[in-house]
């Protein structure tokens, strides 16, 4: 069941993705030959008017084949000069006729269009997923959103309760299953018991613990207990579990309030990501970034799983979360990335002439293969990790 949630979110994510492309072309009167979610080979295909929509195989990915995006029609342009050439001197009718299909395919080309048109186009897949991110947290805050009793939203928090935010890797609290978003009822080491939701209280009580700690909590529905010891070394001086413990509370708004809530919601996280990412480039720069830090496919579709047990509001929040990181991914000037096209059209722009397409080309093979080859990098640690 996570396998094919975590199939359908990549859809989804790719989906708005290319539609953001599609419309963009749409609106800039370029013509769109084929609108594809995933990779050949083909499943399902149907042309409705002059595109065809595709289904494939492949469901990592996805694609708009524009028309001259890529200098895909150089033998075109080169049929159109020998049809010129062969007109000088004579009347054919299917000469000029093909000739007049020919301009007018022209002037629906990518590259026919002004460069700030051309930049629009590529960036709108960016846009996309920006705004399926505004739209899944504004869903989030007509829902009920998670919030801290403290912050932006610390006079509107309903239904406070004592939540765990965070366990750590192999610490005492995730070997009895634990997990970020159980709900404390109760804590109980034998001679007292604690029953409240200030989290800085619960610390104070689970650290001057020296035996079993006996844990009721509440996950989604259900109700459960764990016992779990207190060790050293987690925090300096006393005893932890290896838990981050909050006062969390439900955040509701109304329609338009929950959309504009989402707006500053998605700037934040936009924002956030894009400093994270930026940070991490210049570790990796310098030598110092952690790898390990770095989750794919395998690694995401367990946290999709758990975010589905947690319910619907933690699995869209997740969903915006990869979608804003595929959006600011994707404006990284890398070839075979949205952001490395950008940047080849920037650099046109300077040397006022197109790039010839025989380097695009290459580049973009480069890119597309180092950028396969990080996933599979990426994806050989997350299932080291699992094992």
């Amino acid at each position: 069941m996570t396998f094919i949630l975590f199939l359908i979110i990549l859809g989804a994510l790719i989906f708005v993705h290319e539609l953001g492309h599609f419309i963009a072309a749409k609106w800039a009167e370029i013509r769109v030959d084929e609108f594809a979610l995933g990779f050949p080979p083909k499943l399902l295909s149907k042309k409705i008017g002059e595109t065809v929509y595709s289904l494939n195989l492949v469901p990592f990915g996805g694609y708009v084949k524009i028309f001259g995006e890529d200098a895909e029609d150089a033998d075109k342009r080169g049929l159109e000069t020998r049809i010129n050439a062969d007109g000088e001197g004579r009347e054919d009718a299917d000469s000029r006729g093909l000739e007049t299909q020919i301009h007018a395919d022209k002037e629906r080309r990518f590259t026919s269009k002004p460069r700030s048109v051309q930049a629009l186009v590529l960036a709108s897949g960016v846009l996309g997923n920006i705004v399926f991110a505004w739209l899944l947290i504004s869903i989030t805050f007509l829902s009920g959103v998670p919030s801290g009793v403290e912050g932006r939203y610390a006079g509107e928090v309903q239904n406070v309760a004592l939540t765990i935010i965070s366990v750590l890797p192999d610490s005492p609290a995730e070997r009895v299953g634990l997990k970020a978003g159980d709900v404390i009822l109760s804590l109980h080491d034998g001679a007292r018991s604690f029953e409240d939701t200030n989290g800085e209280l619960a610390r104070a009580f689970i650290g001057e613990t020296s035996g079993t700690l006996a844990v009721r909590y509440k996950r989604g529905e259900m109700e459960a207990s764990a016992e779990v010891l207190p060790v050293q070394g987690i925090i300096a001086g006393k005893p932890a579990i290896g838990v981050s413990l909050e006062t969390v509370g439900l955040v509701q708004f109304g329609f338009f309030r929950s959309f504009y809530e989402g707006a500053l919601m998605s700037w934040d996280l936009l924002r956030e990501v894009t400093v994270g990412l930026l940070g991490f480039i210049k570790q990796a720069f310098l030598g110092e970034a952690d790898l390990s830090a770095i989750t794919g496919p395998v690694g995401i579709a367990g946290l999709v799983g758990e975010a589905r047990v947690l319910g619907l509001v933690y699995l869209l929040s997740f969903t915006a979360f990869i979608s804003i990181n595929l959006a600011v991914i994707n404006l990284l000037p890398i070839p075979a990335l949205d952001g490395g096209r950008l940047l080849f059209l920037a650099i046109e722009g300077v040397v006022r002439r197109p790039i010839p397409a025989r380097i695009t080309r290459a580049l973009n093979t480069v890119g597309f293969v180092l950028l396969i080859l990080l996933m599979v990098v990426i994806t050989y640690r997350d299932i080291l990790k699992m094992i």
